[in-house]
């Protein structure tokens, strides 16, 4: 049975390899000369620049996601490296009892509560509450470790989800607290801020930063060395030793469908090719607006097209630097405040700016170089991208200025950076877009709202539209690798049921 796929990204191979294993004959159709979609990695004159990957989800066996990485790539060929501090946060109107400026989220727990008792003795009530959640989180299985697809189990195997209702009352009991909400419970001034920084400047579900610093304590959520390349170099080599099949520059223009079934894909060539299953794991608004021209649609999925009930995440305007040069006396991932505004030709307004430095990964640079990335976060992606299409001059002359600006800035902070440049990359929102086709430039999909554990609106079947699927980060809100790995195993698992095929994971073998 002929199955095309839509996107080589991670859950565009990830559902190849899982039906491969499963004896499906798969092809996967990417628009792009490589692999990776939003999971990728470049190389410019001897520096590789990543495309944001800063951790991976179950980089070891403390966290279930790992099995599931397991199943698809060699883990024991990738090296994890784990921070000691998250993120430094400098603060711009409180000072700590040190005098200092900088928070520092460390990675363990008890540093971490240590640390904040010893700024704010007087918070101890919320502080040791709040550590006491992450310790909670550490003993429930997340995500569970349910191996078939809920809906598909018999009545008397979903009986045993049971033994899961303490971790639904837990998330349920914390589901609306914000990183603001709970600074509104410190009395530190310091500590009150720092907080409300935590998603720069942003109010968002508290458990986006706690559940990963959960599993940073237990080495959990480590950054792959080598960055994505590393994930879907693995992913890539699995599915074309399992027998698949990749087209690369090949975009789809249309999903054909016959009789409301999905009977093909149609490229920009106008080559058309047959499958009995099609599988999307390409951007959802191109999904069903473009390639399925919004036939295939119901209320729930106008909302989210006209952006009621979720918001498309943010876009980014990023300039990496190769630099000769380490920084090792820097943070490697800080965030601190502007003299004045920085307002970017989209019109967004920044007060802050953030910097990594990628100096704790020496495959990304020479040796005694090292790789830089200053980042800036965008809702108004459609001005880079209707610009670019519309006014190319215009489009690089505020490409380029803008990005002097932050690199100018980005001077003044670490000191001596302007004279070690040797090589500057720039990916705006525009860039995003060409490359991934993800609306608006989206890099996770859907922003969370803030009931995080609420039922996500997307499915991966349309209605009255057979023989077709869709998989990828848009599924759930917050999106990222965990979510594509797992929705694409949940769809080859869909598939086999409904091709009444025992689902079945097959050894993988190991990297060279």
């Amino acid at each position: 049975m002929k199955i095309n796929i839509i996107g080589a990204g991670v859950a565009g191979l990830s559902a190849g390899c899982y039906l491969q294993m499963n004896g499906f004959e798969t092809e996967i159709f990417e628009r792009h000369s490589t692999f990776g979609g939003l999971c990728t990695s470049w190389h410019r004159n001897g520096y590789t620049f990543e495309s944001g990957l800063q951790w991976l989800l179950g980089s070891t066996a403390s966290n279930p996601f790992y099995e599931l990485w397991s199943e698809l790539i060699d883990m024991n060929s990738i090296r994890f490296i784990n921070h000691e501090v998250r993120m430094d946060i400098e603060v711009k109107n409180t000072a700590d009892i040190f005098g200092e400026k900088v928070f520092h989220l460390y990675t363990n727990l008890d540093r971490l509560e240590r640390y904040l008792l010893d700024i704010a003795p007087g918070d101890a009530v919320p502080v040791r509450k709040l550590i006491r959640s992450m310790r909670k989180m550490q003993t429930f299985e997340i995500p569970p470790k349910i191996k078939a697809v809920p809906q598909l189990l018999p009545w008397y195997q979903k009986i045993s989800y049971i033994k899961y209702l303490p971790l639904l009352l837990f998330l349920n009991k914390i589901k609306g607290e914000t990183n603001v909400t709970f600074a509104k419970k410190i009395k530190n001034p310091f500590l009150k801020e720092a907080l409300m920084l935590l998603f720069d400047g942003e109010e968002l579900p508290l458990m986006i930063i706690t559940l990963p610093l959960a599993f940073n304590d237990m080495n959990g959520t480590g950054y792959p060395v080598g960055g994505s390349i590393g994930i879907t170099g693995n992913l890539e080599r699995t599915y074309l030793e399992l027998g698949g099949k990749i087209r690369y520059q090949a975009e789809v223009e249309k999903i054909v469908v016959q009789d409301n079934h999905a009977t093909g894909i149609l490229l920009n060539t106008g080559e058309l090719i047959p499958s009995a299953i099609c599988i999307s794991a390409a951007d959802w608004n191109f999904t069903l607006f473009k390639a399925l021209e919004g036939k295939y649609v119901n209320k729930t999925i106008m909302e989210l097209h006209n952006q009621e009930k979720l918001k498309v995440y943010y876009s980014v305007f990023m300039v990496s630097l190769g630099v000769a040069g380490t920084f090792e006396h820097h943070p490697h991932f800080l965030r601190f405040p502007l003299s004045q505004k920085l307002v970017s030709p989209d019109g967004t307004q920044y007060e802050r700016m953030e910097i990594h430095i990628n100096n704790y990964d020496p495959t990304l640079a020479p040796e005694g170089k090292t790789v830089i990335s200053i980042s800036y976060y965008t809702q108004n992606a459609d001005y880079w991208i209707n610009l670019r299409q519309t006014d190319q001059r215009s489009y690089q002359d505020e490409k380029q200025t803008f990005s002097q600006l932050m690199i100018d800035l980005a001077d003044a902070r670490l000191g001596g950076l302007k004279e070690k440049i040797e090589m500057v990359d720039i990916a705006t929102p525009a860039t995003y877009h060409r490359y991934t086709n993800n609306w608006k430039g989206s890099v996770q999909g859907w922003l969370p709202g803030k009931n995080i554990i609420a039922q996500s609106p997307v499915s991966s079947e349309l209605p009255g539209l057979k023989d077709f699927y869709f998989t990828g980060h848009w599924t759930i809100p917050g999106g990222g690798l965990p979510v594509a790995i797992k929705s694409a195993r949940d769809v080859a698992q869909l598939i086999c049921h409904n091709t009444r095929i025992p689902f079945k994971i097959l050894p993988v073998s190991p990297a060279f």
